[in-house]
């Protein structure tokens, strides 16, 4: 198990009807936030090695198999030489099993336990700090948004394992057992 990796992968939608977040305001003042009605999006599919500090990232017109099949090969390009890669993901149709490759095999989590995958602590971030209360005038510029706050989460080399560790998700945890 020495050279076994626990990666966790998921996928969120960007786009023109985003989210609206809470913002700073005076108090007494109801703070202005856009909320667009267009329906452009994308995806990011993300995926997290807290234990190698390493990430990958991809951006979408759509997801499904070919998609994630993509963004498995590009994790499998991250994986070091030598090391095998357990990525963890729900339940959703995409991620089929015959989609594992050499190095890297999909574990798939219980039905509606979302909480149990820490990539969705990094969306929240994402669309907290840059992808919410924003317009968009079209694809191109979603797209580039996405690529942006993905880019940006990188930058900052210790939120990785700060964010996406969990006690119970440890290659040690399993040694002993």
């Amino acid at each position: 198990l020495e050279d076994v990796d626990i990666w966790f992968q998921d996928e969120t939608r960007v786009g023109q009807q985003g989210g609206i977040t809470r913002v700073w305001a005076l108090t007494g003042t109801r703070p202005f936030a856009i909320r667009q009605q267009q329906f452009n999006y994308s995806y990011i599919f993300g995926a997290v090695c807290p234990a190698q500090n390493s990430a990958v990232g991809l951006v979408f017109p759509y997801v499904n198999k070919d998609a994630m099949k993509l963004h498995l090969e590009a994790i499998s390009s991250q994986v070091p030489e030598g090391r095998h890669a357990f990525v963890v993901v729900d339940g959703a149709s995409w991620h089929q099993e015959d989609l594992n490759l050499s190095n890297v095999t999909l574990l798939k989590l219980p039905p509606y336990s979302p909480q149990l995958n820490p990539v969705e602590r990094i969306w929240e971030w994402l669309k907290q700090k840059w992808l919410s209360n924003r317009s968009y005038k079209n694809y191109k510029e979603i797209v580039d948004a996405c690529c942006e706050a993905w880019n940006k989460f990188l930058t900052e080399p210790s939120i990785i394992p700060k964010m996406c560790s969990r006690q119970w998700a440890s290659i040690e945890k399993l040694k002993t057992k």
